[in-house]
């Protein structure tokens, strides 16, 4: 029988790479994909020999996608059980202080991104039954954040389409889901924002925020594929935004505050 296999954006790092730990420790085939070829070499060597495959690629160039899942399915014996839209960038600050052009860039990767990784798995998805989408959302998707307005938004984004694609995807057999993470053990959280010469670590520790282990998102992801929930939240700030923005949408801003001006560090994949 041939074994399972996943294809993961973004999994040169972070969330990607412990995705890719959890599933080839279970016995998945992993198709490694990132912009950053050196960080794909670095995760593979952390799997099983054969466990994986190797595609440099830009989420926003749906030839480079196409080409990937190509080559990805020859390797795989032409399955997709999942595919994982993990690649995203989390730049940060004042609405007014970030230059259009990255917010292009955020909206193209974070969002643009997800969408094409869809486009051009759709036939592979269809081909394999019982597959699932799975997408990286973030905390910041339940409720806009200051000083991550338009990555919060994308994120938004990300988590209606992964709702109406669970819907409008049943009758075709595959699951959309995603993870919702707060703040992630990465070494984004080593970054020094533009106003403060503290690294984001250090800031976050102190207003009281918990930083979630990355192996654990890992494990989220695994549960998210094969669980009944459409978003999977991970960390204690996440389950909590959650339910105040279903619940009490007008006690986040004061949380939202908390967070302003730390940046994005630890949500992206």
């Amino acid at each position: 029988m041939t074994r399972k296999a996943i294809f993961i954006t973004g999994g040169g790092s972070g969330i990607g790479r412990a995705t890719a730990r959890h599933f080839a420790a279970q016995g998945w085939f992993v198709g490694i994909a990132d912009v950053n070829a050196a960080g794909i070499d670095e995760t593979a060597a952390l799997l099983p020999e054969g466990a994986s495959s190797r595609h440099i690629m830009d989420v926003r160039d749906r030839d480079q996608w196409r080409a990937a899942l190509d080559a990805f399915a020859a390797v795989s014996g032409g399955r997709l059980d999942v595919l994982f839209n993990n690649a995203g960038i989390g730049s940060g600050g004042q609405y007014i202080d970030m230059a259009p052009e990255e917010a292009d860039r955020l909206i193209a990767i974070n969002f643009g991104g997800v969408v094409n990784g869809i486009y051009m798995a759709l036939p592979l998805l269809r081909a394999t039954p019982g597959s699932t989408i799975l997408n990286t959302g973030s905390a910041s998707g339940f409720y806009g954040v200051a000083g991550l307005a338009v990555y919060s938004a994308t994120k938004f984004a990300v988590r209606g389409l992964t709702e109406a694609l669970e819907i409008e995807f049943a009758k075709h057999g595959i699951k959309v889901r995603s993870l919702m993470p707060g703040f992630i053990d990465t070494p984004l959280l080593d970054q020094v924002s533009a106003d403060s010469n503290e690294p984001a670590r250090n800031r976050l520790s102190e207003s009281g925020f918990e930083i979630v282990p990355v192996e654990r998102v890992g494990e989220a992801a695994w549960e998210a594929v094969h669980g009944a929930k459409v978003h999977v939240t991970v960390g204690k700030m996440a389950k909590r935004l959650s339910r105040l923005a279903r619940f009490f949408p007008g006690l986040i801003a004061k949380q939202s505050k908390k967070i302003d001006g730390l940046g994005a560090a630890g949500h992206q994949g």
